[in-house]
């Protein structure tokens, strides 16, 4: 999927422009990314560049049989929100929206509210572009097993019949790259261009809408109540006495050494334990005491960007920096800086971040927090030079391979490499899971 067929519409400046959802396969961003085009040289090119490497035919991928685009970053954002229960929409902006459809074919949906002022919801506005043969039943990425029956009261089970939404909140687990994802079933059922066209008109109206109703997001979203931060705080002081009372049993050789492991090692893992534990029950404070509104919760939940560990660690407490999978070692005589003691086993002194991004990082937690950041820098510049070679030479190994019209895969000498495609001649393309529900006999 890295690459494929596009059109061509030829506009001013030297810059190469493309969708967002078709970042995702390319592994784009705008940063400064360079690309290179490949214009077809002949008529068999062009054919087959036309029938196979298309993005639309692309957007299913045969490698995992899931599409490998979606609904990404604002769009997805507004998707969440505009189909939120409380969210309706007044005549001018709705008539608007209209105006972004290609296929708006002059008739107007009847509004959900007629008095006092007629008002259409938003999930009316995506009863427009979904393809009237759809029929989905999903539930939203923060559904609760608690929740039952048709109507959820979380508004969770998002359920489509006939191209109508009729409940459930879009987010990623139904917009986004997922198998049986809307994205999919559309592809599938409908085809690759429907597909591409409903890509495209999500985009249109929901980006429009999400301008008229305006999102931003401020420091005052990361901050938690008084209570939740005395709470947080009784967390890691208690987590912090736990440690202590460790290395004392450990200095008075009662801890009791796990299998398998020294009495070291096992020390080392009740810590992290320890450690771990808290900065999550810190977390999960932080995270309930933000309400349904906070804008930072909102992009997590949507799953446009951000994850509830990056809400923990701004609001909460950062945690605990590890080198090579392992707290903070000893890098001087038996101490990690020379502001502590010598063989100061705490967790202060081997890594632990106890504040929050928010509140402000002392001198040492800063430097373990650098530490920690320098290693994940060093993986990222060698892991892509070495994936990107091994994929280079996969590529060049296997250029010749194909699928005959015997369903053999061969190379260019017809030797004979499978007799039967993936070993069962099936395109995964259009492998698809399906629940079935059990039935009692």
């Amino acid at each position: 999927m890295s690459i494929m067929g596009h059109r061509i519409r030829i506009m001013p400046y030297s810059t190469f422009r493309l969708n967002l959802s078709v970042t995702s396969p390319y592994n784009a961003d705008f940063d400064g990314d360079e690309m290179n085009m490949h214009v077809p040289q002949s008529f068999e090119t062009r054919a087959e560049v036309l029938e196979l490497m298309m993005v639309p035919k692309c957007i299913v991928s045969p490698q995992s049989n899931r599409p490998v685009m979606g609904i990404v970053q604002d769009t997805l954002l507004g998707c969440r929100k505009i189909t939120k229960r409380d969210t309706f929409i007044e005549k001018d902006v709705f008539m608007n929206i209209l105006m972004w459809w290609e296929d708006f074919d002059g008739k107007v949906p009847a509004p959900a509210i007629l008095k006092p002022r007629p008002l259409w919801t938003g999930k009316q506005v995506f009863n427009l572009i979904i393809p009237k043969q759809i029929n989905l039943l999903r539930t939203s990425a923060w559904h609760s097993e608690s929740e039952t029956g048709s109507i959820t009261p979380g508004d969770t089970q998002v359920r489509i019949e006939k191209g109508e939404v009729l409940s459930g909140t879009l987010c990623k687990k139904t917009l986004g790259t997922s198998s049986g994802s809307l994205i999919h079933v559309i592809w599938e059922e409908v085809g690759p261009d429907a597909a591409r066209k409903f890509l495209g008109h999500t985009q249109w109206l929901v980006n429009y809408w999400l301008l008229q109703n305006a999102f931003s997001i401020g420091i005052g979203d990361t901050i938690a109540d008084a209570s939740t931060m005395e709470k947080i705080n009784e967390t890691i002081s208690k987590a912090k006495d736990d440690v202590k009372q460790l290395i004392v049993k450990a200095q008075n050789k009662d801890l009791e050494p796990e299998p398998g492991r020294t009495m070291m090692e096992s020390f080392e893992n009740k810590v992290n334990q320890v450690l771990n534990k808290a900065r999550d029950d810190a977390g999960n404070s932080a995270q309930k005491s933000l309400s349904e509104s906070n804008n930072l919760k909102a992009m997590v939940t949507a799953g446009s960007k951000g994850s509830f560990i990056n809400i923990s660690q701004m609001t909460a407490c950062v945690g605990q920096q590890n080198v090579e999978g392992k707290r903070i070692p000893f890098g001087f005589i038996d101490r990690t800086l020379p502001h502590f003691t010598k063989d100061d086993y705490g967790p202060e002194s081997r890594g632990f971040v106890e504040n929050s991004y928010l509140r402000g990082l002392t001198p040492q937690e800063f430097f373990f927090h650098a530490m920690g950041g320098r290693e994940g820098l060093i993986d990222t510049a060698v892991k892509t030079s070495e994936t990107g070679y091994i994929q280079r030479r996969l590529v060049k190994a296997m250029e010749d391979i194909m699928v005959k019209y015997d369903g053999t895969v061969r190379n260019s000498l017809g030797d004979v490499i499978q007799f039967l495609y993936g070993e069962d001649g099936m395109d995964a393309v259009w492998i698809e899971s399906q629940k079935l529900d059990s039935l009692k006999m």
